[in-house]
């Protein structure tokens, strides 16, 4: 029951990062704005839980895991309901900021939970699910959000798909409260460093704010110097937690060379992933004209595809193989991505969601590949006092990456979109994504050759 709990507040956080990638044009066009409001509703989202997840991590430890846990769902709830009501988009962003907040304040708890009530021999396996339930979660935000604002219950439209959080908060908050075990005082932190958690999210939104609002302001100078600044913050926290008797970040996760290579996984093959979801979406919405609905349905192959390669890879091959099934996964998942830039090369404005199913639907297999033995293969060299916390921070890079991805495509698309139309510009972006995921390939070779 903790890990269904879990588990849940997972789906709920990921949905929520994701069906603002098929509602942007409704939204927009319901509420006004430019496109670098839609970026924003998505990344106001991202950006605020990727900067206070590890922060919140850490009051966990001081506080307690299960009352930090229950703030944030109660609150995630709350900020989804106000969301649903938005009656501007600047309100709406807001909200979305707050889903974030309360989103970070949730999950990295849960992780932490499900740590403390797994025997140490079946952590590995707890951890299994999440890869899979995450990857499916993010493809199906998507579709579940063109099905709802399709269906227009009550009149509702886009709203449905953060109204629809209420029923699942309502549901989930008394299983919380009857099934997630108390954290042991003896386990609690007695500081929290402040100075290492303002610099981490300083920095964080120093780089991310900029790569957002860039396009819309012009690029002046003072976008590049914040970007600047974002370096120095970085750099100024590395210092800070080698010096802190409490540091944000466990120092002893950065000795193991797998976990910090899994880092720099998560962080580029999420943004390429997060990056391409968004551009896709508003292709086949702006540029084909597609109905949410139907544009939900055309990452119907690519959802299917997740399923069968997240079967075949916790079933038998992840076991089997090892390391090698995400250079496996990753070859598949480039091969059906190029398929996808070749048939709209082909088609342009004529393309069709079945003419872009075969490439979908490979992409799909390939990444379903990779999903089930990430975590496990990450976290092997983890010892078990570290585990709870590296899943926390792997988590917090993977949104990290997605709010960076989402940032940097969809400036890269709405920069491309007067000069080259839709087809070329979504072409240049998906050239993007493709870098992230070769980069990703070379990465995977410094992972454990085994999992847990």
């Amino acid at each position: 029951m903790v890990l269904a709990v879990v588990l849940v507040a997972d789906v709920m956080d990921l949905l929520d990062a994701t069906i603002a990638n098929l509602a942007g044009p409704s939204i927009r066009a319901d509420l006004g704005g430019s496109n670098t409001t839609l970026q924003w509703v998505l990344a106001a989202y991202t950006l605020a839980f990727a900067i206070g997840l590890v922060t919140s991590g850490r009051l966990g430890d001081l506080v307690g895991r299960r009352e930090m846990f229950l703030i944030g769902m109660i609150g995630f709830t709350a900020a989804s309901v106000a969301c649903g009501l938005a009656p501007s988009a600047g309100l709406l962003i807001a909200a979305r900021v707050a889903q974030g907040l309360f989103g970070a304040t949730m999950i990295p708890q849960g992780l932490a939970m499900v740590k403390q009530a797994f025997p140490p021999q079946d952590l590995a396996k707890a951890f299994i699910p999440f890869g899979p339930v995450m990857g499916l979660a993010a493809v199906l935000g998507p579709i579940i959000a063109g099905v709802l604002i399709d269906a227009d219950l009550f009149g509702s439209g886009w709203r449905m798909v953060f109204l629809i959080n209420l029923p699942v908060g309502v549901v989930a908050v008394p299983l919380a409260f009857r099934y997630l075990p108390e954290m042991p005082r003896s386990e609690r932190r007695h500081r929290l460093d402040l100075l290492g958690s303002v610099l981490i999210t300083a920095a964080s939104a120093a780089l991310i704010y900029p790569l957002v609002q860039g396009r819309e302001a012009g690029w002046p100078g003072w976008i590049f110097a914040l970007m600047g600044a974002s370096v120095v913050l970085f750099g100024a926290f590395v210092w800070n937690e080698r010096r802190s008797a409490y540091p944000v970040i466990e120092p002893t996760l950065f000795t193991h060379r797998g976990y910090v290579a899994g880092l720099l996984l998560l962080l580029t093959f999420f943004a390429g992933m997060a990056g391409f979801m968004l551009v896709f979406n508003l292709f086949v919405q702006l540029g084909l004209g597609l109905k949410p609905l139907y544009a939900g349905l055309a990452l119907t192959p690519f959802a299917l595809g997740i399923a069968v390669g997240s079967a075949l890879s916790g079933a038998w091959l992840g076991p089997k193989l090892g390391r090698p099934v995400l250079h496996v996964g990753l070859i598949a998942m480039l091969l059906g991505i190029i398929m996808v830039g070749l048939t709209v090369a082909q088609w342009d404005l004529d393309v069709t969601a079945w003419r872009l199913a075969p490439g979908t639907l490979v992409a799909g297999v390939g990444c379903g590949l990779i999903f089930p033995p990430l975590f496990d293969l990450i976290l092997a060299d983890l010892d078990e006092n570290e585990v709870g916390t590296g899943a926390g921070l792997l988590n917090a890079v993977q949104q990290f990456g997605g709010a960076a991805g989402v940032a940097v495509l969809g400036t890269i698309f709405f920069q491309l979109l007067p000069t080259d139309g839709y087809s070329d510009a979504f072409g240049s972006v998906l050239g993007v994504a493709i870098g992230c995921w070769v980069a990703s390939f070379a990465v995977v070779f410094l992972l454990p050759k085994r999992g847990r």
